[in-house]
């Protein structure tokens, strides 16, 4: 595995997220090698506790957007070439007069489908059905948060049972000004629908300490001691039998579940896809093409203050 790596210790499964020069942001290969990793501690008897982490300044800073927004970009070509490529009849295709009724052969270019919902649905949808294993997984998980987790960073990190963050710990879903909805869903659950109208709606970045005292996350804790907190919660559950600390999951996330949540997160999700359609989601993509996606994203937060656009 190159995106993270696994070890043992006293029933808890600990993995961490080991790409530290790219702030351990998300990537396909990231999105199959934790879902394995996770598979593989849930089956593995000698563990009780899955602990995910992550070296350096941040647990995850969200989606990698050169890869993203270049595989986006690259839509548009592929969307032309796939439509003449294509075999056999089209009966979308409107009739020609002058050919005595018969479908043209070549779609004009604004017959061309602009967007295949439903591939976009099953490309973003393999990266939430890994990030949900954190909360399927039928042994407790926990997650240590320390930095940037922002985006889609938190999509992945709300589906743990537990989060303890350090105090410099940073979150929030800046891409609600632009280009994504959270995936996953899980802001209404974890915060009451008031809060999280209220991050979601303007895209606000949320301290370590603001996130503890309404609900995002379990605890804050120093810098300095999260590893070590994050570790003794982990192996304390791990005293608990096995059959124990499933069925309390269980209990726990089943009245979730009682309240729609699998119907928000495919709402999210599709949702997710429109967003980076629409004319500002377009528009978004061609300015990160001109100027690259770091100053795209910055002239998003300028008006905001926050995030890369914060005052030092």
């Amino acid at each position: 595995m190159q995106t993270l790596r696994t070890e043992t210790v006293a029933g808890v499964r600990h993995i961490v997220l080991c790409r530290p020069e790219a702030y351990n942001t998300i990537t396909p290969q990231l999105r199959d090698e934790l879902a394995a990793a996770i598979d593989a501690a849930d089956a593995d008897r000698a563990v009780r506790v899955i602990l995910l982490r992550a070296e350096g300044p941040a647990f995850c800073a969200g989606y990698g957007l050169d890869w993203s927004t270049r595989a986006q970009a690259q839509e548009r070509g592929s969307r032309s070439n796939d439509a003449r490529a294509s075999d056999g009849p089209r009966p979308w295709a409107p009739k020609d007069s002058a050919s005595g009724g018969a479908a043209r052969s070549e779609p004009q270019a604004s017959e061309v489908r602009s967007w295949d919902s439903v591939a976009d649905l099953r490309m973003i949808g393999s990266f939430v059905d890994t990030y949900m294993k954190l909360w399927y997984a039928r042994k407790p998980t926990i997650a240590a948060v320390q930095g940037w987790c922002i985006g889609g960073g938190t999509d992945m990190v709300l589906c743990a049972d537990c989060i303890v963050a350090g105090e410099g710990a940073t979150f929030g879903y800046p891409p609600a000004r632009v280009w994504g909805t959270p995936t996953t869903a899980m802001w209404v659950y974890r915060m009451g629908l008031e809060k999280a109208k209220r991050y979601l709606l303007t895209g606000d970045a949320i301290h370590a300490a603001e996130a503890a005292r309404i609900g995002l996350i379990l605890e804050v804790v120093p810098d300095t001691d999260l590893l070590s907190r994050a570790r003794a919660l982990a192996e304390r559950m791990a005293q608990l039998p096995t059959t124990q600390l499933v069925m309390l999951k269980l209990l726990c996330n089943q009245t979730v579940e009682n309240m729609g949540m699998a119907s928000s997160r495919t709402l999210g999700t599709l949702f997710d896809g429109i967003a980076r359609h629409t004319d500002e989601g377009l528009a978004f993509v061609r300015r990160a093409e001109q100027v690259g996606f770091r100053d795209a994203v910055r002239e998003r937060d300028d008006p905001f203050g926050d995030y890369g656009s914060r005052k030092r």
